[in-house]
This record gives C-alpha cells, structure tokens and sequence, in this order.
C-alpha cells in the first residue's frame, strides 16, 4: 500500500490570498514535470498554511502517487518544539508569511533548496541564499462602507494618507501586527517605504483614528460589511473584490503605494524525506503547478507567465511599493518593539 503524505495544518492559519476556487481541469494545464519516480509512496510531513490545501495536494498525488493525510498542528508549535529538540519534525513548510519564514532560516531550522523550476520564481520573491521560496502574492489595502461614509458625511479616502484625517476618528479598523502577518507586512512596507521618521509618524497619526487593534486578520473588513466601522485595512482578494456584489462596500487599492508579502515554501533543515519534499517544492513552482494554483484559489502567483486571476484583473500591481523582503524577518523584533512602544493596543 502507498504511503500517504502527514500534513500538520496551523490552527491559526495565516493571512493569504485566496478565495474558494472552482475544480481546475486537467486538460487546461501545462504538461507534467519529470521527476523520479522511485519516490512514489515515500511520506511527507508537512506543516500546512494554504488555502485549498486539500485540493493542491490532491492534484500533487494525482500527478506524482504520493497521497496526503492532513493532521491537525500549528506552524508555532511545530517550530518551537523543532527549537527544543533539535530534530525534524515535518519535511516541508507549504504556505505561511515571509518574516516566520526567515526567522526559522536565522534560527538554523531551514534546508537550502532551489528548485529546478528557479526560473520561475523572480529573485524579489525567493531567499537570496536559497532557504525559502515565494508562492503567491498577498496584496493589501481597505475596504470602505459606503453607506457608512455617506451617513456621517466623510470623503472617501483614496490613499494612506487619507486615513490620517481626524474625520475618521474612531472609524477604521486594523489588525494587530504582532499577530496578523499581513498587517505585520503592510506595517513594515510602509516602513521601508516612507524611512523610519516619517513612517512611525504615519502610524502615530493613523492609530487616533482606530479605536483597537482586532486580533484576526479578517476581522476588520467583516466588521466594515456588517456596518461596525467606516474603513476595514485588510488583505485584498477575490473574495473582498466581490464583495460590493452584495454589499455597500468599496475595495481601495492606496494610490500612493500597495503593501504586500509573499506566501512561501521551505525545505526544514534534517527532513527525512527531503528529496520527496524537493519533487513537492518543483511541482509548486512548475508551469502546471503555478497554473493549478492561480486557477483554484484565484491568487496572483509569482511566476511572471501568468495573468492576473480574473478576480484580480484590475489590481494595479504597478502601484506595489518596493520593499526587501529579508527586512521583514530582519526587522521584525524592532518592528514589533517600537510599536508596542509608541502605539501598543
């Protein structure tokens, strides 16, 4: 009998672009990748941070044989404990947010690897020395009620800088960046962005007009749809972009920059099956994986072949500010310590 692929799926899973896909048929996608086939039925663990998880892997054992049985364990336990007994306790890290990802690479618990399909990932996108790799792209803005804004009388804001207007006191709603990745990422590319004076004065003048800090990333744009704040910072995907569909919502993409991170991959340092995991790793990256993916889950990838996911055809991507992504994980407990400091909850 084969063996199936163990996958621990975080608790608390990160914030990515997606949105439920449809099924993706075969006869649309490119050819297969070769791979050695001598690997069918080898197990691997993987701790899991996708959307659609089920359906990725399911086409992955379709393609390859290797089948996949998820497991319930978060991304945070599993480092911690790999921190505490120095061993392997999964082969592959499928999804979750750059700045963890670079955090286990300084902690030594990555495995450098880089896929056969490199070509495919732009260097913007993938660790310079090889330990992590970018998937997709997880792009951000706000949302705004529209009805809410016309009630109070408030202009509709179009940029960043917007929200720093005292009309909107008490009006937005942001997620904490100690627990949200997303809003961890739009928090330092506003950063890099402005310089560190001007950008921790942006925040100061922003955060007088958030009343707290939600602790799920999704809460502040479902708080903006059911009526409980004029302006939702949030993660943009097909799912918020349908919302005006049925609600007085209007999705913003900042004209003076958009904040974004990538979802990402990694090999753990010590897997016991890491060629297996390698073959995952080419799978992802290959033209039919790509394709699978941004079909499924309606997410901009990061090979450079593909179009915008129809739910995202009109996203400016010219407006995405230019950031370094190592400086996520670099910068991340300085980050996180100044804001405790100057803004807290």
């Amino acid at each position: 009998m084969m063996s199936k692929v163990k996958v621990f799926v975080p608790v608390l899973l990160l914030s990515i672009l997606i949105i439920a896909g449809g099924v993706v048929s075969a006869d649309e996608l490119p050819e297969m990748i070769d791979y050695d086939q001598s690997l069918e039925g080898e197990t691997i663990d993987v701790v899991a941070a996708f959307a659609n998880k089920e359906e990725v892997f399911a086409k992955f054992t379709e393609d390859t044989g290797i089948e996949i049985e998820p497991l319930t364990m978060s991304s945070g336990e599993v480092l911690s404990r790999m921190k505490a007994e120095g061993t392997a306790m999964a082969d592959l890290w499928f999804g979750g947010g750059v700045d963890s990802f670079i955090e286990a690479k300084n902690d030594g618990l990555l495995q450098r690897y880089e896929s056969e399909m490199i070509e495919n990932i732009p260097e913007q996108y993938r660790d310079e020395d090889g330990y992590w790799m970018g998937n997709n792209l997880v792009i951000t803005g706000f949302v705004v009620n529209e009805e809410i804004v016309d009630d109070l009388g408030l202009d509709m804001p179009e940029t960043w800088e917007d929200l720093t207007d005292p009309q909107y006191e008490g009006e937005i709603l942001m997620s904490d960046p100690a627990i949200s990745g997303t809003n961890y990422a739009i928090v330092a590319s506003i950063l890099q962005d402005k310089g560190w004076d001007e950008g921790w004065q942006f925040w100061e003048d922003l955060s007088a007009n958030i009343p707290y800090f939600a602790q799920r990333g999704s809460e502040p744009h479902q708080k903006t749809v059911m009526g409980e704040a004029a302006i939702g910072i949030t993660y943009m995907d097909g799912g918020i972009m349908a919302l005006p569909e049925e609600h007085p919502i209007k999705p913003v993409f900042p004209e003076d920059g958009i904040p974004w991170v990538t979802g990402n991959s990694a090999i753990f340092a010590g897997a016991e099956n890491a060629e297996a995991a390698a073959t995952f790793l080419d799978w992802v990256y290959s033209d039919r994986g790509q394709k699978y993916i941004k079909d499924l889950n309606q997410t901009i990838m990061v090979s450079p072949g593909l179009d915008n996911p129809p739910a995202l055809a009109e996203a400016p991507l010219d407006q995405l500010i230019d950031i370094d992504l190592n400086k996520f994980g670099e910068d991340r407990a300085e980050i996180l310590e100044e804001w405790e400091m100057r803004i807290g909850n």
